[in-house]
């Protein structure tokens, strides 16, 4: 038995060395942003970048995701069947995170501090992998939401228009100086 069991272990341990030296896929977020304001949440969008060094399409089973701020969850949920990693190449994934205001209200303090929101997201993707299964790449990225100010929000297109006329007066000094 014993020329079994070293055998065994022999294969295992052979077996463990590859697959911690195969490349795996990776992933960064890329961009945080608001997409939605409503009167019962906020819609965040994660922009991730996933490379896939294989040469085979891999699903992805789901996306699991975690947003803290002040070191409490304000948001959590599963998206089920986001999509697939293309073969040898990157993915751009879009995943949104529903943050109601009633969870915002609790972090008054870190708004009132310096009137942004610092947040934390936690994302696991689970792929499948041929061969080793369910595979999850974890991913952390911080950041911070600057609020705007009573202010911005009465300006609020005044400004946006201002800086659109701005850019088209500077294009159009642009081209005239080329002619």
């Amino acid at each position: 038995m014993d020329f079994v069991d070293n055998a065994r272990n022999y294969v295992s341990e052979k077996v463990a060395e590859k697959v911690t030296d195969m490349e795996k896929p990776e992933a960064t977020v890329v961009d945080v942003d608001v997409k939605k304001i409503s009167f019962d949440s906020i819609s965040y969008h994660a922009k991730v970048s996933v490379t896939n060094p294989y040469q085979v399409l891999i699903p992805i089973m789901e996306i699991a995701y975690v947003v803290k701020s002040a070191g409490r969850i304000v948001a959590s949920g599963l998206i089920p069947d986001p999509g697939s990693l293309k073969a040898k190449s990157t993915t751009m994934v879009d995943v949104p995170a529903k943050v109601p205001h009633s969870a915002l209200l609790s972090l008054v303090r870190d708004i009132a501090a310096d009137w942004d929101i610092d947040y934390t997201l936690e994302l696991g993707f689970i792929i499948d992998l041929p061969v080793f299964g369910n595979f999850t790449i974890p991913l952390t990225y911080s950041g911070e939401y600057k609020l705007p100010t009573l202010s911005d929000l009465w300006r609020g297109d005044e400004a946006e228009e201002e800086k659109v006329k701005k850019e088209e007066k500077e294009e159009k000094e642009k081209k005239e100086r080329k002619e």
